[in-house]
């Protein structure tokens, strides 16, 4: 790690720089390390590969983590990637992946990020780690201090899931429960951690989160043999994720491990597309700022109003970064309505095997939505980024899961029930 670099205005800061955002315009900052002197050492390719963790952490070169023994002892990331071959036909599509991110110890992507940031933080001797969060974040982050035996405060909008905030709890975080948005929560966690002197976990503003993303990138790479995908759909919502898997698209770009770079497509949720609006926007007004200072683009905010949660965002609170990785990437960016989202569920879960949240269904949608209006090649190879387990938010599954047989305890019933049935192979 040599420093950092501000996504907005592009100020360089040195590595021991104290701050969480760009102090001449504010922007999030981004951790920049010595490629060259990395790819000078030989293969970049072992740098994967060495010590003895299996997870995230074996990519350590890339990783702003000094001593890897402060990272929490739990497998994170090294997630399997599906090759969902009914699914993909749905669309007319030849090689759909899945990157299944729901079988993270808290069954959520968000771990990668929460066990950087502990890692970190244990490094760094910082007792009280705190973070605002939808419900992924914040059960990811308690899971994460469970593990290092640290204490964690948790800010969540009063309309969090049930089950996210029993994950919370269960964990032993202290939950602060907002009566507010999101936003709210992000804003009042901010104030906080300033106050307490506390470790601020929160998405985008807290650099480090990024870092720990942008290993599925690696994985992916990596699980997709001598040639890297097409695209890769990411479900959006603070811009986090898309912006790390841009990274570390870019990393290993940068490193000769691939020769070329995959598409990066944003996929939200019409009731919270802050960021599809803004490339939109940008696009029509020519794409890339003509100064290259990207303060220019403006992101405006939403009232974020959709069934998907996660990714349920007023204020993007990366989005700039989430935006520069669609334009520079070349992807797309679309949004789909709840009703596309509660289908995608039912989709995925009966063509792939893979039970999932509104927001990852988000992006099997989307992706759909992109073939049907011309955007994807039937022979393009294209990931679909699944970020949390169905078990996340059971009450909207129910909502197309159909209802059971109901049935007395009885042969001829039960035989009765099944004669309206009709079993096919698909």
């Amino acid at each position: 790690m040599t420093g950092y670099v501000c996504i907005a205005c592009g100020q360089d800061w040195p590595a021991d720089f104290s701050g969480y955002v760009c102090r001449t315009c504010g922007g999030n900052l981004d951790v920049q390390y010595d490629y060259a002197a990395i790819r000078a050492e030989g293969d970049p390719k072992r740098w994967f590969t060495a010590g003895p963790r299996t997870d995230q952490f074996r990519f350590g070169a890339l990783l702003p983590v000094r001593d890897l023994a402060c990272a929490p002892p739990l497998r994170v990331g090294a997630t399997p990637l599906y090759l969902a071959t009914r699914l993909g036909a749905m669309a007319g599509l030849d090689a759909v992946y899945l990157k299944d991110e729901g079988l993270n110890p808290s069954q959520s992507f968000k771990d990668r990020a929460s066990a950087m940031i502990m890692a970190r933080a244990v490094e760094a001797g910082v007792a009280v780690v705190a973070g605002a969060s939808t419900g992924n974040a914040g059960s990811s982050l308690a899971c994460m201090a469970a593990a290092a035996g640290r204490p964690c405060v948790v800010f969540v909008p009063e309309r969090a899931p049930p089950a996210k905030l029993a994950q919370l709890l269960i964990f032993g975080a202290w939950v602060i429960a907002v009566r507010g948005s999101y936003d709210d929560a992000f804003d009042l966690c901010a104030r906080v951690c300033e106050v307490k002197g506390w470790l601020n976990r929160n998405t985008g503003f807290n650099p480090f989160t990024r870092e720990g993303k942008k290993t599925a990138a690696f994985e992916i790479l990596e699980q997709c043999g001598d040639a890297p995908p097409d695209r890769i759909v990411v479900p959006t919502g603070d811009g986090n994720i898309i912006s790390g898997i841009w990274k570390g698209l870019k990393e290993a770009h940068a490193l000769g491990l691939i020769t070329r770079l995959p598409r990066v497509d944003c996929a939200q949720a019409e009731g919270s597309a802050a960021i599809t609006r803004a490339v939109h926007r940008l696009r029509a007004e020519g794409s890339v700022p003509p100064d290259g200072d990207w303060r220019s683009v403006t992101i405006e905010p939403v009232p974020a109003c959709t069934l998907a949660d996660s990714i349920a965002v007023d204020d993007p609170r990366d989005g700039l970064a989430a935006v520069r990785a669609v334009v520079e990437s070349g992807g797309e960016a679309v949004a789909v309505p709840d009703e596309a989202i509660l289908e995608a569920i039912k989709d995925i879960a009966r063509h792939a095997g893979v039970f999932v949240e509104p927001s990852c269904a988000c992006a099997w949608a989307a992706l759909r939505a992109l073939k049907a209006q011309g955007k994807v090649e039937s022979d393009e190879r294209v990931v679909v980024l699944l970020t949390g387990s169905g078990l996340k938010d059971i009450a909207s599954a129910r909502k197309v899961a159909g209802a059971p047989l109901v049935v007395d305890p009885d042969l001829d019933a039960a035989l009765g029930a099944l004669d309206s049935v009709s079993f096919e192979v698909d």
